[in-house]
């Protein structure tokens, strides 16, 4: 590096110039990048506003896309329910019908029957006649009979003179005797047919009590069956409503689904808008990065000039120890490069370990603790491999993981890969350093504008990685 001197007398004027001039040019581009970087930061969160945009209007066309389908399948039902409402009518209309009819059929029994019961009444009145009457005869007959049998006596005293009148009471005690078997079988006839009317007059009481019941449940289920009719009524009157609510809803849905595909469409072109400007900005901070560079190469000099020494100087001195510890047999040179990390488990976010992550925690706290005290605006120094893995950090960085993601983020950033285009980009530069300017994320969506200044590391002419120095800017 080119120091500036103080003593104008043994200077040409020219080469003052010429050298103000390049202290300018490195002002003007450190300062180029920091607004650029500032810029490039609010591209970077707009376009992830805007991916996030377009996947909720993706989520939100799918979601119009199955509204749409729901509703057509609703709007199927709908007609599926309204033509099995329609049957039900119907079926309810006939049970109905079916119904008063057995209700009139059964009326006219129950009255059938009723009437039965009065003129079983008026038989068994007519019998209890016929029974007095049939006792009347038996009785006629058993005098009848008293009388023959006088008779009979009263001819055989007169003797000759009474033959003929024997005869006659004869014929009339046969009589007598045949009117009284008669009797007593019209009498068993008689209580015959009275048992059988008592036992048809119970039972048609039965019947009729029956049949009123009957009655009552039928007039209760025709009621029944008016009232579901009507209710069907009101399905059908509603169902029909749905269906125009569901029609109308189809209409809005689909019109409201075009709009979404339209404003998709913007978000895209939008988005991929953004994007281009963001890569175009990406470029823009290079171009300052290396105007930086570049003047510095020169011999310009800028308010970057101690931290750039002190991380040349740092990172010579890490390719030192590293050569020293490969040449002495403390680790191989392949496990120095070893690049399949292991994750720690437990760790959000994840921390993973390397073979070397055990030499680095050794051999680097103390380079990396003593670039603190260079300037107050330091935040961290810490070596980084060609992937963005940083072994080993800074103390106030290095803290056992807690369970609290955010608090994490910021305080627990030893083990961690960080392969962000910052991060990537000190690992893998070759120049003599790299000077970019970023935003750090500090979690929870904090973030810091800083300066990441940055030269290799390398061990037996083989690049190892970079040695990071974060500074703030003022």
């Amino acid at each position: 590096m080119h120091a500036r001197h103080d003593f104008s007398d043994t200077v040409p004027a020219e080469t003052l110039a010429q050298e103000d001039g390049l202290n300018d040019i490195a002002k003007l581009s450190s300062q180029l990048g920091f607004e650029i970087a500032d810029v490039a930061g609010f591209l970077d969160d707009l376009e992830t506003k805007a991916e996030t945009q377009k996947t909720n209007l993706n989520a939100l066309k799918q979601g119009a896309t199955k509204v749409v389908e729901s509703n057509g399948r609703m709007m199927q039902t709908v007609s599926e329910v309204s033509d099995a409402v329609t049957q039900m009518i119907t079926s309810v209309e006939h049970s109905a019908q079916s119904v008063r009819s057995g209700s009139q059929s059964t009326t006219e029994m129950a009255e059938w029957v009723n009437d039965l019961s009065g003129r079983t009444e008026a038989v068994t009145d007519a019998v209890t006649a016929m029974r007095s009457d049939n006792a009347q005869i038996s009785s006629i007959a058993s005098q009848v009979n008293i009388l023959a049998i006088n008779a009979k006596i009263e001819a055989a005293r007169a003797g000759a003179a009474g033959r003929g009148f024997a005869v006659v009471a004869e014929a009339i005690n046969e009589l007598a005797l045949r009117t009284q078997t008669a009797a007593e079988q019209i009498s068993g006839n008689i209580n015959t047919l009275a048992d059988w009317i008592e036992g048809l007059q119970t039972q048609s009481f039965e019947v009729a009590a029956t049949a009123k019941t009957v009655l009552e449940q039928s007039q209760d289920t025709d009621r029944a069956l008016a009232d579901i009719e009507t209710h069907m009524q009101q399905v059908a009157s509603r169902n029909t409503e749905i269906g125009s609510e569901a029609q109308s809803v189809q209409g809005t849905v689909e019109a409201f689904q075009t709009d979404i595909g339209a404003i998709g469409a913007s978000v895209d072109e939008t988005s991929t808008g953004i994007h281009a400007t963001h890569e175009r900005v990406e470029q823009l901070i290079s171009v300052s990065e290396q105007l930086v560079q570049g003047t510095v190469a020169l011999g310009g000099r800028s308010s970057d000039g101690k931290f750039i020494d002190h991380v040349i100087a740092s990172a010579q001195e890490i390719s030192e120890r590293f050569s020293q510890a490969v040449a002495e047999g403390a680790i191989s040179r392949d496990d120095l490069f070893d690049r399949k990390y292991k994750p720690i488990g437990g760790t959000d976010p994840q921390q993973l370990m390397a073979k070397f992550t055990p030499l680095t925690d050794r051999l680097l706290p103390e380079i990396l603790e003593k670039a603190l005290d260079l300037d107050p605006r330091v935040v961290f120094s810490a070596a980084v491999d060609t992937n963005g893995y940083l072994p080993t950090h800074n103390k106030k960085f290095s803290h056992p993981p807690s369970a609290d993601p955010v608090w994490n983020m910021a305080n627990c950033r030893n083990r961690r890969i960080f392969d962000d285009r910052v991060g990537l980009k000190a690992g893998r530069s070759t120049g003599a350093f790299l000077l970019q300017v970023y935003r750090r994320d500090m979690g929870g969506g904090e973030f810091v504008l800083m300066k990441d200044l940055s030269a290799p590391i390398k061990v037996e002419g083989r690049h190892w990685g970079g040695l990071r120095l974060a500074y703030k800017i003022q």
